[in-house]
């Protein structure tokens, strides 16, 4: 779906998506009322044509979904030229939107009912309604101003665009696939808070590229980057298995627009802050705000009293999130992703590693690694998942697996591969090496004597996103007896990332 808008703004870039409300009709010129009514006109015949679409899509003709999809583009395009147009109010162009997702929502239930079908998650079905999502920010600022003042133009959001467009480009595209996958986990949760999704994409990009077991030097872990203390506080940590949801994307997601609505409500509602405050501390963006009577991040006294990683890190989220709302504008082009949620359940043991390998890249560019881990944090990717069990995947994934990874050439080649043990390969002893006559080398039998097996490994480094279950599992222990050799206590098993932990007893 395109995401057409205006660049020509002062002051804080989308704050004049309020102005639609703010003028008054009498004192327009014919020249700006004429330039309304078109548009009215116009969403009003796009808004017909979307409906003519759905008959159409109720009727199995196939042209129904490239009709729709068309309509919502004009939608859109009406959108952008409201936010353009002196005296249009965005809020009744949106009310259009509302009034398709009610016909869309409708229709969804009545098709259900007829095939006697559940109901669906309330998240898909918000998320199924594909409005855009210059739309919905918009939407959302028409009904709440928390993001009014996110965007204040000037050099340094500039220059921070440059750079995702130059030679970060191709993270900022990374992070935009990465996040197609965990979109439906974390989506909602900023829209329950009232928070809009550029801004979820925007921290996100510049936290982690979209990785769900980041962890960085500092010892901030996860998709959003959250420091274990902070994580605690917003409900994040290790939980009953002693997997720490820090790598949870739903529920990192969800800490962060807590995280963020909370420093908002002591900031002034600035989002500039807030950000300053989610990547330089809270306590230095608090007495940093208190200090300069309501001033705001950019002015001159402020902005210097934080250090020059956070006055590099608000332009680039806000640049992440401008981006992520108009990528036609600056010839940007997100790859499409086949994201749909589906589990996957597993009809033979196998790693997430051997998965990659049988899936192929079904059209990708760097297959499902990625995703897989994404969707399925608890897991590290070489730990052996028992028949049986069920993983978060997408339709796409699923096809792919019942084709390729239950059984045949493919699925034994990957299981080959993920099990071969670079050990086996070294030759132990010493060769004795002569030279016959000819000059060509004769390896003694001595040196082709088969190795004997390498024992197994003693201790374990932990990673982040690891859990003690996941080790125990990978190096054959008994949970019980790991936890008691290592003094981890029950039923918690909590470790941390950089932990020795001694493998006595166990087989690799």
């Amino acid at each position: 779906m395109s995401m057409r808008s205006t660049f020509a703004l002062s002051g804080f870039m989308l704050a004049i998506v309020l102005l639609g409300a703010s003028f008054d009709a009498s004192a327009l010129s014919r020249r700006d009322q004429a330039g309304v009514d078109a548009l009215t006109q116009r969403m009003t015949a796009a808004e017909k044509r979307y409906r003519e679409a759905l008959v159409r899509i109720g009727n199995n003709d196939p042209s129904g979904t490239g009709e729709a999809d068309a309509a919502l583009e004009d939608m859109e395009d009406v959108i952008d030229a409201c936010i353009r147009q002196k005296g249009c109010s965005v809020p009744t162009m949106l009310a259009a939107y509302k009034r398709l997702l009610k016909v869309n929502a409708d229709a969804e239930a009545e098709a259900a009912d007829e095939d006697g079908e559940e109901e669906s998650d309330d998240h898909a079905t918000v998320l199924a309604a594909d409005v855009p999502e210059a739309a919905r920010a918009a939407e959302l600022l028409a009904d709440d101003h928390r993001f009014d003042k996110m965007v204040q133009y000037n050099p340094a959001v500039q220059a921070a665009i440059r750079r995702w467009l130059t030679d970060m480009r191709g993270a900022l595209i990374t992070s935009h696939e990465n996040y197609q996958y965990m979109r439906y986990l974390m989506w909602p949760q900023y829209e329950r808070a009232g928070l809009p999704e550029a801004l979820l994409f925007g921290i996100m990009a510049k936290e982690s590229n979209g990785k769900a077991h980041a962890t960085s030097r500092a010892g901030a872990a996860g998709p959003m980057q959250f420091m274990y203390a902070t994580g605690r506080r917003f409900g994040l940590g290790p939980d009953a298995t002693g997997f720490d949801t820090r790598y949870d994307p739903r529920s990192a997601a969800e800490a962060s627009a807590a995280y963020l609505n909370e420093r908002m409500g002591e900031l002034n509602r600035s989002i500039e802050l807030a950000l300053a405050a989610y990547n330089g501390g809270e306590g230095r963006a608090l007495r940093v705000y208190q200090g300069g009577g309501g001033r705001g991040f950019w002015d001159a006294e402020l902005y210097s009293q934080f250090p020059p990683e956070t006055r590099d890190y608000v332009p680039m989220v806000v640049a992440a999130a401008w981006l992520f709302l108009h990528p036609k504008e600056y010839g940007l082009t997100f790859p499409k992703v086949d994201a749909k949620p589906a589990p996957l359940r597993l009809v033979r043991a196998a790693s997430i590693y051997e998965l990659t390998i049988c899936l192929g890249n079904g059209g990708t560019r760097e297959g499902f690694m990625r995703a897989l881990r994404n969707l399925n944090p608890r897991y590290e990717a070489e730990s052996w998942l028992p028949a049986g069990t069920t993983i978060n995947a997408t339709t796409k994934i699923a096809g792919l697996y019942n084709r390729h990874c239950t059984q045949g050439a493919r699925a034994d080649l990957a299981h080959q591969l993920v099990m071969s043990d670079p050990a086996s390969a070294i030759v132990r002893g010493s060769p004795e090496i002569a030279l016959a006559s000819g000059g060509t080398a004769v390896v003694s039998p001595a040196a082709t004597t088969p190795s004997k097996k390498v024992p197994a490994r003693r201790d374990h480094r932990v990673r982040g996103g690891e859990t003690l279950t996941a080790i125990a599992q990978r190096y054959e222990c008994d949970l019980k007896d790991l936890a008691k050799a290592n003094g981890i206590k029950a039923p918690r098993y909590n470790i941390r990332p950089g932990q020795k932990l001694s493998l006595a007893g166990c087989s690799d």
